[in-house]
Protein backbone atom coordinates (compact mmCIF):
# COMPACT_ATOMS: atom_id res chain seq x y z
CA UNK A 1 0.00 0.00 0.00
CA UNK A 2 1.57 3.07 -1.08
CA UNK A 3 1.63 5.72 2.05
CA UNK A 4 -0.52 9.03 1.62
CA UNK A 5 1.35 10.80 3.91
CA UNK A 6 4.39 10.61 1.90
CA UNK A 7 2.80 11.19 -1.39
CA UNK A 8 1.68 14.42 0.49
CA UNK A 9 5.27 15.43 1.20
CA UNK A 10 6.35 15.01 -1.42
CA UNK A 11 3.69 17.12 -3.35
CA UNK A 12 4.57 19.92 -0.83
CA UNK A 13 7.82 19.72 -1.96
CA UNK A 14 7.35 19.85 -5.05
CA UNK A 15 4.78 22.74 -5.04
CA UNK A 16 7.25 24.77 -2.90
CA UNK A 17 10.18 24.26 -5.47
CA UNK A 18 8.14 25.49 -8.12
CA UNK A 19 7.25 28.76 -6.63
CA UNK A 20 10.93 29.54 -5.62
CA UNK A 21 12.74 31.83 -8.78
CA UNK A 22 14.50 29.82 -10.94
CA UNK A 23 18.05 30.21 -9.32
CA UNK A 24 16.54 29.38 -6.12
CA UNK A 25 14.66 26.03 -8.12
CA UNK A 26 18.73 25.31 -9.13
CA UNK A 27 19.45 25.37 -5.64
CA UNK A 28 16.61 23.47 -4.12
CA UNK A 29 17.08 21.04 -6.62
CA UNK A 30 20.98 20.44 -6.20
CA UNK A 31 19.92 20.35 -2.54
CA UNK A 32 17.11 17.85 -2.80
CA UNK A 33 19.47 15.74 -4.96
CA UNK A 34 22.70 15.56 -2.72
CA UNK A 35 19.45 14.27 0.60
CA UNK A 36 18.68 11.60 -1.45
CA UNK A 37 22.03 10.33 -2.18
CA UNK A 38 22.86 10.45 1.47
CA UNK A 39 19.81 8.80 2.62
CA UNK A 40 20.84 6.11 -0.44
CA UNK A 41 23.99 5.38 0.58
CA UNK A 42 23.51 5.47 4.46
CA UNK A 43 20.84 2.99 4.26
CA UNK A 44 22.58 0.70 2.04
CA UNK A 45 25.61 0.59 4.24
CA UNK A 46 26.16 -1.35 7.33
CA UNK A 47 29.65 0.37 8.60
CA UNK A 48 28.26 2.36 11.18
CA UNK A 49 26.15 -0.17 12.96
CA UNK A 50 29.44 -2.56 12.32
CA UNK A 51 30.93 0.48 14.54
CA UNK A 52 28.72 0.13 17.23
CA UNK A 53 28.76 -3.83 17.60
CA UNK A 54 32.45 -3.15 18.11
CA UNK A 55 31.86 -0.40 20.67
CA UNK A 56 29.65 -2.30 22.04
CA UNK A 57 30.73 -5.58 21.93
CA UNK A 58 34.55 -5.48 21.97
CA UNK A 59 35.15 -2.53 24.73
CA UNK A 60 31.24 -2.02 26.26
CA UNK A 61 30.14 0.05 28.93
CA UNK A 62 32.94 3.19 29.18
CA UNK A 63 32.17 4.86 32.39
CA UNK A 64 34.42 7.88 32.95
CA UNK A 65 37.46 6.90 34.02
CA UNK A 66 37.65 3.14 33.33
CA UNK A 67 40.09 1.40 31.31
CA UNK A 68 37.06 0.70 28.60
CA UNK A 69 36.67 4.33 28.44
CA UNK A 70 40.21 4.75 27.67
CA UNK A 71 39.89 1.87 24.66
CA UNK A 72 36.88 3.69 23.25
CA UNK A 73 38.85 7.00 23.42
CA UNK A 74 41.99 5.17 21.49
CA UNK A 75 39.46 3.06 19.18
CA UNK A 76 37.59 6.34 17.76
CA UNK A 77 40.61 7.79 17.70
CA UNK A 78 42.19 5.45 15.24
CA UNK A 79 38.87 5.34 13.50
CA UNK A 80 38.33 8.43 12.56
CA UNK A 81 41.99 8.15 11.50
CA UNK A 82 41.20 5.71 8.86
CA UNK A 83 38.93 8.01 7.40
CA UNK A 84 41.32 10.46 5.22
CA UNK A 85 39.95 13.54 7.58
CA UNK A 86 42.08 17.10 7.58
CA UNK A 87 42.14 16.66 11.02
CA UNK A 88 41.90 13.84 14.45
CA UNK A 89 42.79 14.68 16.93
CA UNK A 90 42.23 14.63 21.10
CA UNK A 91 41.29 16.93 23.80
CA UNK A 92 42.28 16.18 27.17
CA UNK A 93 39.66 16.10 30.45
CA UNK A 94 40.03 15.77 33.95
CA UNK A 95 37.08 13.09 34.79
CA UNK A 96 35.53 11.49 37.72
CA UNK A 97 36.21 8.16 38.44
CA UNK A 98 33.06 6.38 40.44
CA UNK A 99 33.32 2.33 40.47
CA UNK A 100 30.52 0.20 41.16
CA UNK A 101 31.48 -2.18 43.40
CA UNK A 102 29.69 -5.53 44.14
CA UNK A 103 26.15 -5.87 43.37
CA UNK A 104 24.03 -4.23 45.01
CA UNK A 105 21.27 -5.87 47.67
CA UNK A 106 18.26 -4.74 48.52
CA UNK A 107 15.50 -6.76 50.87
CA UNK A 108 12.46 -5.84 52.41
CA UNK A 109 13.51 -7.51 55.38
CA UNK A 110 10.13 -7.63 58.70
CA UNK A 111 7.17 -7.31 56.51
CA UNK A 112 4.22 -8.17 58.43
CA UNK A 113 2.91 -9.69 55.32
CA UNK A 114 5.26 -11.21 53.21
CA UNK A 115 8.54 -11.75 55.58
CA UNK A 116 11.63 -11.16 53.55
CA UNK A 117 11.51 -10.01 50.18
CA UNK A 118 14.25 -9.21 47.64
CA UNK A 119 14.03 -6.18 45.70
CA UNK A 120 15.98 -5.00 42.49
CA UNK A 121 18.11 -1.57 43.28
CA UNK A 122 20.66 -0.19 41.73
CA UNK A 123 23.43 2.38 42.93
CA UNK A 124 23.05 6.07 41.93
CA UNK A 125 26.27 7.11 39.78
CA UNK A 126 28.44 9.18 42.41
CA UNK A 127 26.61 7.59 45.79
CA UNK A 128 28.64 6.87 48.77
CA UNK A 129 28.58 3.35 49.71
CA UNK A 130 26.94 1.41 52.90
CA UNK A 131 29.95 -0.02 54.03
CA UNK A 132 30.71 -3.94 54.25
CA UNK A 133 27.90 -4.35 56.56
CA UNK A 134 25.03 -2.44 54.64
CA UNK A 135 22.61 -0.28 56.41
CA UNK A 136 18.49 -1.31 57.56
CA UNK A 137 16.29 1.34 58.49
CA UNK A 138 12.53 1.47 58.57
CA UNK A 139 11.30 3.57 55.21
CA UNK A 140 9.13 6.46 54.62
CA UNK A 141 7.65 7.23 50.69
CA UNK A 142 7.11 10.87 49.54
CA UNK A 143 6.70 11.53 46.16
CA UNK A 144 7.95 15.14 45.90
CA UNK A 145 10.25 17.55 47.65
CA UNK A 146 6.85 19.29 49.74
CA UNK A 147 5.90 16.26 51.02
CA UNK A 148 9.18 15.80 52.45
CA UNK A 149 9.44 18.96 54.16
CA UNK A 150 6.40 18.41 55.23
CA UNK A 151 7.38 15.35 57.75
CA UNK A 152 10.48 17.51 58.88
CA UNK A 153 12.98 15.93 61.21
CA UNK A 154 11.01 13.89 63.48
CA UNK A 155 9.64 11.81 61.06
CA UNK A 156 12.41 11.35 58.59
CA UNK A 157 15.74 11.32 61.03
CA UNK A 158 17.39 7.27 60.69
CA UNK A 159 15.04 6.54 58.04
CA UNK A 160 15.14 5.68 54.43
CA UNK A 161 13.50 8.20 52.40
CA UNK A 162 11.72 6.08 49.01
CA UNK A 163 11.30 8.93 46.31
CA UNK A 164 7.77 7.10 44.54
CA UNK A 165 7.01 9.99 42.24
CA UNK A 166 6.48 8.00 38.76
CA UNK A 167 6.51 9.71 35.21
CA UNK A 168 3.41 11.42 33.82
CA UNK A 169 1.91 8.61 31.21
CA UNK A 170 -0.22 11.24 29.90
CA UNK A 171 2.67 13.11 27.94
CA UNK A 172 3.45 11.76 24.96
CA UNK A 173 6.78 12.78 24.58
CA UNK A 174 8.65 10.25 27.28
CA UNK A 175 11.94 13.00 27.62
CA UNK A 176 8.95 15.46 29.23
CA UNK A 177 8.17 12.36 31.68
CA UNK A 178 11.55 11.96 31.95
CA UNK A 179 11.79 15.96 33.36
CA UNK A 180 9.16 15.71 35.42
CA UNK A 181 10.77 13.17 37.77
CA UNK A 182 14.08 13.01 37.74
CA UNK A 183 14.87 15.93 40.47
CA UNK A 184 14.45 13.61 42.99
CA UNK A 185 17.16 11.20 41.31
CA UNK A 186 19.57 14.38 41.73
CA UNK A 187 18.56 16.35 44.51
CA UNK A 188 16.82 13.79 46.67
CA UNK A 189 19.54 12.39 48.76
CA UNK A 190 20.44 16.19 49.52
CA UNK A 191 17.12 16.99 50.65
CA UNK A 192 16.20 13.90 52.70
CA UNK A 193 19.92 14.12 54.41
CA UNK A 194 19.05 17.31 55.13
CA UNK A 195 16.35 16.06 57.69
CA UNK A 196 18.42 13.59 58.46
CA UNK A 197 18.14 10.28 56.71
CA UNK A 198 20.18 7.48 56.45
CA UNK A 199 19.83 6.26 53.17
CA UNK A 200 17.55 6.95 49.85
CA UNK A 201 15.78 4.42 47.31
CA UNK A 202 14.86 6.51 44.02
CA UNK A 203 11.63 5.14 41.36
CA UNK A 204 13.74 4.21 38.21
CA UNK A 205 13.16 6.74 35.67
CA UNK A 206 11.11 4.49 33.07
CA UNK A 207 7.37 5.05 32.41
CA UNK A 208 7.98 0.84 31.92
CA UNK A 209 6.66 -1.28 34.67
CA UNK A 210 9.82 -3.84 34.66
CA UNK A 211 12.13 -5.20 37.17
CA UNK A 212 15.17 -3.68 36.03
CA UNK A 213 17.01 -0.74 37.91
CA UNK A 214 17.71 2.51 36.31
CA UNK A 215 20.71 4.35 37.54
CA UNK A 216 21.83 7.76 36.67
CA UNK A 217 23.65 10.84 38.61
CA UNK A 218 23.27 11.87 41.99
CA UNK A 219 24.33 15.22 43.52
CA UNK A 220 26.06 15.88 46.83
CA UNK A 221 26.78 19.07 48.44
CA UNK A 222 30.14 19.72 50.38
CA UNK A 223 28.24 20.75 53.56
CA UNK A 224 25.35 18.53 53.54
CA UNK A 225 26.46 14.44 54.96
CA UNK A 226 27.09 12.21 51.90
CA UNK A 227 24.26 9.17 52.42
CA UNK A 228 23.93 6.07 50.64
CA UNK A 229 21.59 6.22 47.58
CA UNK A 230 20.22 3.97 44.86
CA UNK A 231 17.18 3.17 42.05
CA UNK A 232 14.88 0.53 42.89
CA UNK A 233 12.82 -0.67 39.66
CA UNK A 234 9.30 0.43 39.13
CA UNK A 235 8.07 -3.12 39.94
CA UNK A 236 9.72 -3.09 43.28
CA UNK A 237 8.69 0.56 43.96
CA UNK A 238 4.94 -0.42 43.64
CA UNK A 239 5.32 -3.37 45.79
CA UNK A 240 7.41 -1.96 48.58
CA UNK A 241 4.62 1.22 48.30
CA UNK A 242 1.94 -1.40 48.82
CA UNK A 243 3.63 -3.36 51.65
CA UNK A 244 4.11 0.13 53.40
CA UNK A 245 0.30 1.24 53.23
CA UNK A 246 -0.01 -2.14 55.75
CA UNK A 247 3.10 -2.00 57.26
CA UNK A 248 4.64 1.22 57.71
CA UNK A 249 7.26 -0.02 60.22
CA UNK A 250 8.97 -2.53 57.59
CA UNK A 251 12.64 -2.04 57.52
CA UNK A 252 14.93 -2.38 54.00
CA UNK A 253 18.04 -3.78 53.88
CA UNK A 254 20.77 -1.92 51.30
CA UNK A 255 23.81 -2.82 50.54
CA UNK A 256 26.34 -1.10 48.34
CA UNK A 257 30.48 -1.04 48.04
CA UNK A 258 30.51 2.11 45.55
CA UNK A 259 32.83 4.74 46.11
CA UNK A 260 34.44 7.62 44.36
CA UNK A 261 38.37 7.20 43.33
CA UNK A 262 40.40 10.40 42.13
CA UNK A 263 39.99 12.19 39.00
CA UNK A 264 41.45 10.39 35.93
CA UNK A 265 42.73 12.11 32.92
CA UNK A 266 40.79 11.61 29.75
CA UNK A 267 39.64 12.90 26.50
CA UNK A 268 37.20 13.89 23.78
CA UNK A 269 37.61 12.79 20.42
CA UNK A 270 37.55 15.00 17.31
CA UNK A 271 37.52 14.54 13.51
CA UNK A 272 36.81 17.38 11.33
CA UNK A 273 36.42 17.78 7.42
CA UNK A 274 37.34 21.69 6.88
CA UNK A 275 35.08 23.81 5.02
CA UNK A 276 36.10 24.94 1.40
CA UNK A 277 34.41 28.77 1.41
CA UNK A 278 34.37 29.22 5.31
CA UNK A 279 36.43 27.13 7.27
CA UNK A 280 36.62 29.18 10.40
CA UNK A 281 32.27 28.14 10.46
CA UNK A 282 32.34 25.74 12.15
CA UNK A 283 29.18 23.20 12.45
CA UNK A 284 29.34 20.42 14.98
CA UNK A 285 28.03 17.30 15.47
CA UNK A 286 27.76 14.74 18.29
CA UNK A 287 27.45 12.24 21.35
CA UNK A 288 28.67 10.89 24.10
CA UNK A 289 31.64 8.15 24.05
CA UNK A 290 31.23 7.55 28.33
CA UNK A 291 28.29 4.88 28.83
CA UNK A 292 26.75 3.80 32.50
CA UNK A 293 28.41 0.77 34.03
CA UNK A 294 25.28 -2.02 33.77
CA UNK A 295 25.13 -2.54 30.03
CA UNK A 296 26.70 -1.64 26.90
CA UNK A 297 25.57 2.10 26.12
CA UNK A 298 24.33 1.42 23.07
CA UNK A 299 21.18 3.73 22.56
CA UNK A 300 22.92 6.23 25.45
CA UNK A 301 25.21 6.57 23.57
CA UNK A 302 26.45 4.25 21.19
CA UNK A 303 24.53 5.15 18.22
CA UNK A 304 25.00 9.12 18.80
CA UNK A 305 28.42 8.65 18.49
CA UNK A 306 28.40 6.42 15.16
CA UNK A 307 25.99 8.65 13.45
CA UNK A 308 28.53 11.54 14.28
CA UNK A 309 30.99 9.70 12.55
CA UNK A 310 28.81 8.52 10.38
CA UNK A 311 27.98 11.77 8.61
CA UNK A 312 31.53 12.67 7.79
CA UNK A 313 32.16 9.32 5.92
CA UNK A 314 29.30 10.32 4.32
CA UNK A 315 30.33 13.38 3.00
CA UNK A 316 33.93 11.67 2.29
CA UNK A 317 31.98 9.08 0.45
CA UNK A 318 29.78 11.39 -1.64
CA UNK A 319 32.48 13.47 -2.14
CA UNK A 320 30.42 16.40 -0.69
CA UNK A 321 32.83 19.25 0.23
CA UNK A 322 30.92 21.61 2.70
CA UNK A 323 31.39 25.08 2.50
CA UNK A 324 31.89 25.56 6.62
CA UNK A 325 33.86 22.78 8.50
CA UNK A 326 32.39 20.02 10.01
CA UNK A 327 33.19 19.03 13.48
CA UNK A 328 32.55 15.40 14.96
CA UNK A 329 33.01 15.72 18.61
CA UNK A 330 32.82 12.73 21.03
CA UNK A 331 32.26 14.30 24.27
CA UNK A 332 33.71 12.22 27.30
CA UNK A 333 31.72 12.11 30.95
CA UNK A 334 28.93 13.15 30.01
CA UNK A 335 26.89 11.24 32.32
CA UNK A 336 28.21 11.59 35.70
CA UNK A 337 30.01 14.95 35.52
CA UNK A 338 29.90 17.07 31.81
CA UNK A 339 33.45 17.43 31.96
CA UNK A 340 33.94 17.05 28.46
CA UNK A 341 31.15 19.30 27.24
CA UNK A 342 32.24 21.94 29.56
CA UNK A 343 36.25 21.77 28.26
CA UNK A 344 35.14 22.24 24.67
CA UNK A 345 32.87 24.81 25.02
CA UNK A 346 35.65 26.51 27.47
CA UNK A 347 38.74 25.85 24.50
CA UNK A 348 36.23 26.95 21.80
CA UNK A 349 35.73 30.14 23.88
CA UNK A 350 39.29 31.02 24.37
CA UNK A 351 40.30 30.29 20.50
CA UNK A 352 37.24 32.50 19.82
CA UNK A 353 36.22 29.81 17.40
CA UNK A 354 32.78 30.56 15.60
CA UNK A 355 29.93 27.87 15.78
CA UNK A 356 27.01 28.17 13.07
CA UNK A 357 25.77 25.22 14.98
CA UNK A 358 25.92 22.25 16.75
CA UNK A 359 23.85 19.06 16.71
CA UNK A 360 23.26 16.34 19.43
CA UNK A 361 22.27 13.02 19.13
CA UNK A 362 21.61 11.83 22.72
CA UNK A 363 18.43 10.45 22.36
CA UNK A 364 18.64 6.78 21.14
CA UNK A 365 18.97 5.39 17.94
CA UNK A 366 15.20 5.05 16.91
CA UNK A 367 13.22 5.99 13.77
CA UNK A 368 14.24 9.61 13.15
CA UNK A 369 10.86 12.52 13.94
CA UNK A 370 12.78 16.00 13.57
CA UNK A 371 15.24 18.30 14.70
CA UNK A 372 14.79 21.36 18.38
CA UNK A 373 16.40 24.44 18.02
CA UNK A 374 17.87 26.24 20.69
CA UNK A 375 18.30 29.54 18.87
CA UNK A 376 17.22 32.74 17.63
CA UNK A 377 13.72 33.39 16.04
CA UNK A 378 15.61 33.83 12.75
CA UNK A 379 17.91 30.63 12.97
CA UNK A 380 14.65 28.55 13.45
CA UNK A 381 13.05 30.50 10.63
CA UNK A 382 16.17 29.49 8.38
CA UNK A 383 15.65 25.60 9.73
CA UNK A 384 11.99 25.72 8.81
CA UNK A 385 12.46 26.70 5.44
CA UNK A 386 14.49 23.21 4.20
CA UNK A 387 11.44 21.10 6.06
CA UNK A 388 9.89 20.39 2.29
CA UNK A 389 13.53 19.18 1.82
CA UNK A 390 13.67 16.82 5.09
CA UNK A 391 9.57 16.24 5.40
CA UNK A 392 9.64 13.62 2.33
CA UNK A 393 11.84 11.54 5.21
CA UNK A 394 9.76 11.88 8.12
CA UNK A 395 11.31 14.73 9.74
CA UNK A 396 7.86 16.32 10.62
CA UNK A 397 8.33 17.77 14.43
CA UNK A 398 10.96 20.70 13.69
CA UNK A 399 10.57 24.07 15.95
CA UNK A 400 12.01 24.98 19.06
CA UNK A 401 13.39 22.62 21.21
CA UNK A 402 16.20 21.52 23.85
CA UNK A 403 19.70 20.76 22.23
CA UNK A 404 21.91 18.37 24.19
CA UNK A 405 23.48 18.61 27.23
CA UNK A 406 27.37 18.36 25.79
CA UNK A 407 26.40 21.30 23.30
CA UNK A 408 24.93 23.38 26.51
CA UNK A 409 27.83 25.23 27.43
CA UNK A 410 28.32 26.57 24.09
CA UNK A 411 25.41 28.72 24.56
CA UNK A 412 26.07 31.97 24.59
CA UNK A 413 28.80 31.82 22.20
CA UNK A 414 28.27 34.31 19.68
CA UNK A 415 25.21 33.19 17.76
CA UNK A 416 25.69 29.53 17.53
CA UNK A 417 22.15 27.66 17.52
CA UNK A 418 21.81 23.94 19.31
CA UNK A 419 20.03 21.31 17.87
CA UNK A 420 18.87 18.16 19.11
CA UNK A 421 17.93 15.24 17.09
CA UNK A 422 14.77 13.98 17.79
CA UNK A 423 14.36 10.24 17.28
CA UNK A 424 11.00 8.37 18.47
CA UNK A 425 11.01 8.98 22.14
CA UNK A 426 8.40 5.70 23.06
CA UNK A 427 10.72 2.91 23.78
CA UNK A 428 13.76 4.58 24.82
CA UNK A 429 13.30 5.34 28.97
CA UNK A 430 13.29 1.11 28.73
CA UNK A 431 16.58 1.01 28.30
CA UNK A 432 18.02 3.88 29.16
CA UNK A 433 21.33 3.70 32.01
CA UNK A 434 20.49 -0.07 32.26
CA UNK A 435 21.71 -3.52 32.17
CA UNK A 436 19.22 -3.94 29.08
CA UNK A 437 21.06 -1.11 26.88
CA UNK A 438 22.53 -3.38 24.68
CA UNK A 439 23.51 -3.79 21.13
CA UNK A 440 20.61 -6.15 20.09
CA UNK A 441 18.55 -3.22 21.12
CA UNK A 442 19.48 -1.54 18.13
CA UNK A 443 17.68 -2.21 14.58
CA UNK A 444 20.27 -1.14 11.83
CA UNK A 445 17.77 0.68 9.70
CA UNK A 446 16.43 3.19 12.26
CA UNK A 447 20.37 3.98 13.67
CA UNK A 448 21.21 4.77 9.88
CA UNK A 449 17.79 6.65 9.02
CA UNK A 450 19.06 8.76 11.96
CA UNK A 451 22.69 9.28 10.67
CA UNK A 452 21.22 9.93 7.13
CA UNK A 453 18.87 12.88 8.89
CA UNK A 454 21.30 14.32 10.92
CA UNK A 455 23.79 14.64 7.74
CA UNK A 456 21.46 15.89 5.51
CA UNK A 457 20.82 18.81 8.37
CA UNK A 458 24.82 19.09 8.70
CA UNK A 459 24.51 19.48 5.00
CA UNK A 460 22.37 22.30 4.55
CA UNK A 461 23.65 24.16 7.84
CA UNK A 462 27.47 24.00 5.57
CA UNK A 463 25.50 25.12 2.45
CA UNK A 464 23.22 27.89 3.52
CA UNK A 465 24.26 28.74 7.42
CA UNK A 466 22.01 30.27 9.57
CA UNK A 467 22.69 34.09 8.03
CA UNK A 468 19.46 34.00 6.22
CA UNK A 469 21.09 32.12 3.87
CA UNK A 470 18.72 29.48 4.62
CA UNK A 471 15.50 30.66 4.08
CA UNK A 472 16.44 32.53 0.96
CA UNK A 473 17.68 28.90 -0.14
CA UNK A 474 14.00 27.62 -0.02
CA UNK A 475 11.86 31.29 -0.77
Amino acid sequence: MFNTRNLRCLLTAAAAALTLPAMAQQQYAQDSATIKKIYDNALTSFESYENLRYLTKQIGARLSGSPQAAAAVEWSRQLMEKMDLDTVYLQEVMVPHWVRGEKEIGRVTNSRLLGNVDMHIVALGGSVGTGKQGLSAEVVEVKSFEELEKLGKKKVKGKIVFFNRPFDNTLIQTGSAYGGAVDQRGGGPVAAAKLGAVGVLVRSMTNDYQTIAHTGSTRYQDDVEKIPAAAISTVDAEQLSSLLKEDSELKFYMRMTSETLPDVLSYNVIGEIKGSEKPDEIVVVGGHLDSWDLGEGAHDDGTGCMQSVEVLRLFNELGIKPKRTVRAVLFMNEENGLRGGTKYAELAKARGEKHVAAIESDAGGFTPRGFGLDGSKEQLQAVLAWKPLLAPYGLHEIGPGYGGADIGPLKGQGSVALIGFKPDSQRYFDYHHTEIDTFEQVNRREMQLGAASIASLVYLLTEHGLDGGGAKASK
